[in-house]
């Protein structure tokens, strides 16, 4: 994605000039499922190989992003975090804006990426134009790891030159191991990216300097090689390099080579040296971004069966369930906040400069990292080590003076999303179903959210068993599913409860939480916009216990009643380093 002019910048409303230039300002210069418990308080991130997750088997193949890291194409904007939230005077929590598009850090490449539209009848149009990343079926982000090994074509090249990867090389890695076929999802292994991936200044090696013709470019397939796995029915593919193209000129060949029949792939994964040849389950998906050609996304692996195979058996036979609301600046997917002047980051698409190939501009987003499926992590709401609780606002000082007079030390955290291992946010789903607490409570205190108790688990439990390590506790109200809608009608989902003018979506206590961690549970979802609710005093005392017993949250799912009972549930965030928060997706296989 070289281009050598100044981008335009195409607003969709004249509000969004005004938040550009703010940003320009702050940001310039079940049984067969299970493995037992899936959490650790250690750090979750490695730059240069795979992280061996918490639990057994789980293999971090994601790319830390950052500013100070070659994590964008080094043609295009590049990614910034502001922290513009943060504990204190102002607000008890944490959190960040994020300018961020799909092409940052371990991504994902969808058809419409070089496929234009079927109407446009363009050369390279077709019926996959349109196969954006919130309309790509979830089964395709799954599948079985075919790795291939390319060590041996890293920097054996000129300047400015990859080396090819050629059909013959896949005809040899069947011959040694198995045929390709359907639910196989081949990922070249170079380790350039084990190898290339740092901070600046030495991170030039991993993209600027081959695009410049200044150094060896990495390692990736030809055309031809893209026909014959597309023959093979293959849908989905992986590479460590940071783009799935040849340079220097046979980047656009090869992506429309498997574009055109529906391929979608990882770019910038690393540490797949550590993958077995075959047999692990691999997972790659990202923000469900509408109509996004393209998407940062999360890649990781489980290796050792029974759970693997079973996975894999499931990806195979595509049952596969998407769990993720879209994102859209017609859709209600951030905190509006209660009046005016309390919400955060609106989601924004800033449409710059134009694709050649497919004649529409380019997109980037600005988003608050709390925007539509996203994680919570426990340093969204819990203070660093060595925090003066004095710094707080004194209604949130007798908030806590009380949280700690009835449940103890509300602690501190740095647990940022990073931070959370990948198998504390993924286990088997347990839905809790709590619609009964829908319209129970009255007008007259509105804005109130009805309280998920105690005693709607432990029902729940009566009628499903007892709760163990392990499982992610889903509250199903079916809140977003009836709410979640365009603009002006999808005001009923956040605003209008927040502002009392309906009920808000049911919302755990405190001593939900606190049950819920005693029998093992780590990580926390709901389909409701938030675990917090409407009421600002209870939503803070539930983040406090989350962060307290090291729990992850996972909000504003959708489409939980399509759950099946034993199914098992997949979120991962993008490793963005230092987010409070962090926009992923959420899938479920059965």
């Amino acid at each position: 994605m070289v281009f050598d002019k100044i981008p335009r910048i195409h607003f969709r409303r004249p509000a969004e000039i005004l938040v550009l230039s703010a940003a320009v300002v702050l940001f310039t210069p079940l049984s067969w499922f299970r493995m037992g418990p899936a959490f650790s308080m250690g750090p979750a991130f490695s730059m240069g190989s795979a992280l061996a997750d918490s639990g057994q088997g789980w293999l971090d193949l994601s790319l830390l992003v950052g500013p100070e890291y070659p994590c964008t194409w080094p043609t295009w904007p590049r990614f910034q975090i502001n922290h513009y939230e943060r504990i204190g005077p102002i607000s008890p929590y944490n959190s960040d804006i994020l300018v961020i598009d799909g092409n940052t850090g371990t991504q994902l490449d969808v058809p419409p990426h070089s496929v234009a539209l079927p109407e446009t009848r363009l050369p390279n149009a077709g019926p996959f134009g349109s196969a954006f990343t919130d309309r790509i079926p979830a089964w395709q982000f799954v599948g079985e790891a075919c790795v291939i090994d390319c060590r041996d074509l890293v920097e054996t090249g000129p300047d400015g030159r990859s080396e090819l990867i050629k059909k013959e090389r896949i005809l040899a890695w069947e011959s040694r191991h198995r045929m390709l076929g359907p639910g196989d999802i081949p990922l070249f292994h170079s380790g350039f990216s084990d190898k290339h991936y740092k901070p600046f200044p030495e991170g030039r090696r991993f993209a600027a300097d081959p695009v410049e013709g200044q150094a060896p470019a990495w390692p990736d397939p030809d055309p031809e090689c893209m026909e014959f796995l597309a023959s093979r029915k293959v849908m989905a593919l992986g590479t460590d390099s940071p783009s799935m193209g040849p340079l220097p000129d046979m980047a656009e060949p090869t992506h429309f080579a498997g574009l055109k029949h529906g391929m979608i792939w990882t770019e910038s994964a690393t540490g797949l040296g550590a993958l077995p040849p075959t047999g692990a389950f691999y997972c790659m998906m990202g923000p469900k971004h509408a109509g996004g050609a393209y998407s940062e996304g999360r890649a990781f692996a489980i290796a050792g069966d029974p759970l693997a195979r079973r996975l894999v058996d499931s990806a195979r036979k595509k049952n596969v369930i998407d769990l993720s609301v879209t994102l859209s600046d017609e859709l209600p997917v951030w905190w509006p906040g209660r009046g005016a002047g309390n919400g955060r980051q609106p989601y924004i698409t800033v449409r710059f400069g134009s694709n050649p190939i497919t004649k529409t501009a380019f997109e980037t987003h600005m988003l608050d990292s709390h925007a539509g499926t996203h994680l919570v992590p426990p340093a969204y709401a819990l203070p660093p080590e060595g925090f003066d609780g004095k710094i707080y606002s004194q209604e949130v000082q007798e908030w806590l003076g009380e949280y700690e007079k009835r449940f103890g030390a509300r602690g501190a955290s740095d647990m940022t999303a990073e931070k959370v291992p990948i198998s504390q946010t993924c286990g088997p789903a347990r839905v809790i179903d709590i619609r009964h607490r829908l319209n129970t409570s009255g007008k007259k205190s509105w804005p109130a959210s009805p309280a998920i108790t105690v005693e709607d688990i432990r029902e729940s439990e009566k009628q499903r068993g007892a709760l163990r390590p392990g499982d992610i506790a889903i509250f199903h109200s079916g809140w977003s599913e009836k709410y979640f809608a365009l603009f002006p009608a999808g005001k009923a989902c956040l605003e209008d409860p927040l502002n009392g003018k309906s009920e808000g979506w049911p919302s755990p206590t405190p001593e939900a939480i606190f049950y819920l961690a005693e029998r093992g549970v780590r990580c926390v979802a709901t389909d409701g916009p938030t675990l917090g609710g409407v009421e600002p005093k209870r939503a803070l005392m539930t983040y406090w216990a989350l962060g307290s017993r090291g729990m992850a949250g996972v909000e504003y799912l959708t489409n939980v009643s399509s759950l099946p009972q034993g199914a098992y549930f997949l979120f991962a965030a993008v490793k963005i380093k230092g987010c409070h928060g962090g926009p992923g997706r959420a899938i479920a296989l059965y």
